[in-house]
């Protein structure tokens, strides 16, 4: 029943910006961390960037610098603000969630994916 609602792709052009945005709904529970993967065309899926319920954050290299994550824990949502858009951004992005319950079990759910494309 827990579900995670992304909004905010689509296409901008290079240099320029976008905020992604997931919600989760169908639980009371704040997720042990939220964060952000993404699969390039053609290519495998792979981390941008996580954020634990304290606020730690963790960076891919590739968007060190450009791209920001921050989360609500009230609102169980996290945002990915992408700025200095490049063509290699251009890639489905996915929303990831983990909750951990009692005896350290881990529950993980993903977003349906929304496309982002970086194109002049």
């Amino acid at each position: 029943q827990v579900q995670l609602v992304e909004s905010g792709g689509g296409l901008v052009q290079p240099g320029g910006s976008l905020r992604l945005s997931c919600a989760a709904s169908g639980t009371i529970f704040s997720f042990n961390a939220m964060g952000w993967y993404r699969q390039p065309p053609g290519k495998q899926r792979e981390l941008v960037a996580t954020i634990t319920s304290g606020g730690s954050t963790n960076y891919a290299d590739s968007v060190k610098g450009r791209f920001t994550i921050s989360r609500d824990n009230a609102k169980n949502t996290v945002y990915l603000q992408m700025n200095s858009l490049k063509p290699e951004d251009t890639a489905v992005y996915y929303c990831n969630a983990v909750l951990v319950v009692f005896g350290g079990l881990a529950n993980e759910y993903w977003g349906q994916g929304t496309q982002v494309t970086v194109s002049s």
